[in-house]
């Protein structure tokens, strides 16, 4: 029998969610989740009991808010109910508030779907033993926060050995991820051949990190996507990329991808409504994990379809009457790759802030390709309180100061940039993570 505090955290929860909402004071994604593990610290222990089948959680630098979201519209698509940290708030509080809101005592769920950040994935199995664990990739990001890569990759290594039953679904193609697997419980995806079709830029001058094989000596490249994702080997002691379980090759359109997946004897054909190679890679994440979960490709590619992105990733969204497209930024090799598919016949606003929830360091800035931006042909505004900042960077990329307008108020920013009367220009809206929240609040 739960414990009464289990069941006085679901009305606490709501109770603090109803208050913040109607005082209008936070996005709601965390705060009631906050008060719940302050009243009782046991609460995350109780939940998994309201999951009947698999626990799936996500983790990652970059695209585990897509690739969470993917899965987790999948597992609807097919008739289960999930349960699922949507919005994107991936530590312990966040992962506790959207179980006290949706957990009923006299109800379950089929699946949970959970996008842990790199650092709390120890922390939330302190908790939750998990079924499966999806890691997308590892980038240098917010080194004040975590450090090295050797450090975030000790943070999972550390989650993963709390879980010695834990499925793992690793991405072949990053040399980091594909060491995580102790007890030869993993399956890997990715990418035998990319091809584009489209008109952006697919070369990036963002640096890349250099990384050793186990032995010392420094890897090789027979393929190489972008940063270190490719087909990697060791010319000193024969280390080289995994065979993958799921191989895939991907052609990469402006708007959608192709991918041709391979699995043993099987073949599958799915197209995905979103753009770039590195959404590409989030799709092969869910797809791979559908498939080894035992979802049938139709379910899978019904899902594709129907797939609505989440806010800042892909998201489109009507602003004065004109096509506004926001894309997140937060470190050199997510931005490089998103520079790669900004419409430069848009105005472009670029909204940076060094909250603490953004990283404080923002060298990354300079280790990001916004020379993919030299091409422009209108306004670029920079936003945030480090516009100027911004600013400098973008001169420095080679853009007419000309073009370049500093307006730190996010809201302004982006008034400016639908100022025109003409509907058919498009917005480009490249925010970092706080300054996404703001907007996402906003009304035009």
């Amino acid at each position: 029998m739960k414990s009464l505090k289990f069941y006085l955290s679901l009305i606490l929860a709501r109770a603090a969610y109803t208050g913040i909402k109607l005082f209008s004071q936070s996005s709601g994604t965390s705060f009631a989740g906050k008060m719940v593990l302050k009243f009782y610290p046991q609460f995350l222990k109780d939940c998994p009991d309201y999951i009947k089948k698999d626990i799936v959680t996500v983790t990652g630098t970059n695209g585990k808010t897509t690739t969470s979201g993917l899965i987790s519209h999948i597992i609807e698509t097919d008739a289960y109910s999930v349960i699922h940290n949507l919005k994107g708030a991936n530590m312990l509080t966040g992962v506790a508030n959207v179980f006290a809101l949706k957990l009923h005592p006299f109800a379950r769920y089929d699946f949970a779907v959970i996008e842990s950040d790199e650092a709390y994935l120890q922390k939330l199995y302190d908790y939750i033993n998990a079924d499966y664990l999806v890691v997308t990739n590892l980038f240098r990001d917010q080194l004040d926060r975590y450090g090295e890569l050797a450090t975030t990759a000790g943070f999972i290594t550390n989650a993963i050995d709390k879980n010695s039953n834990l499925k793992l679904i690793l991405n072949a193609d990053d040399p980091l991820v594909s060491t995580f697997d102790k007890n030869g419980n993993a399956v890997y995806y990715g990418f035998e051949n990319v091809e584009y079709d489209c008109n952006y830029q697919h070369d990036s001058k963002a640096p890349s990190e250099v990384f050793n094989c186990k032995c010392g000596a420094p890897l090789r490249y027979e393929k190489r996507f972008f940063a270190q994702q490719g087909h990697y080997f060791c010319r000193k002691c024969g280390y080289k990329r995994h065979v993958c379980d799921y191989a895939a090759d991907v052609k990469v359109y402006s708007d959608f991808s192709e991918l041709k997946v391979t699995h043993g004897e099987e073949k599958y054909a799915f197209k995905v409504y979103l753009s770039g190679l590195y959404n590409a890679y989030n799709a092969l994440a869910a797809i791979s994990f559908a498939l080894e979960a035992g979802f049938s490709p139709v379910t899978i590619q019904d899902a594709l379809n129907t797939y609505k992105s989440i806010f800042g990733r892909t998201e489109i969204r009507d602003i004065k009457g004109h096509k506004a497209l926001i894309q997140l930024i937060k470190n050199p090799t997510g931005a490089s790759e998103v520079l790669k598919t900004v419409d430069l016949n848009s105005n472009i606003v670029i909204a940076i802030n060094d909250n603490y929830a953004d990283g404080r360091d923002i060298s990354w800035l300079w280790d990001s390709d916004f020379e993919q931006l030299a091409g422009a042909q209108k306004l670029v505004i920079t936003s945030g309180t480090r516009a100027n900042d911004m600013a400098t960077r973008l001169k420095y990329a080679g853009i007419p100061q000309s073009q370049i307008i500093v307006e730190p108020s996010i809201k302004r920013a982006i008034t400016i940039a639908a100022a025109s009367h003409d509907t058919d220009e498009a917005i480009t809206i490249l925010p970092s993570y706080t300054a996404l929240l703001k907007i996402a609040k906003m009304k035009f």
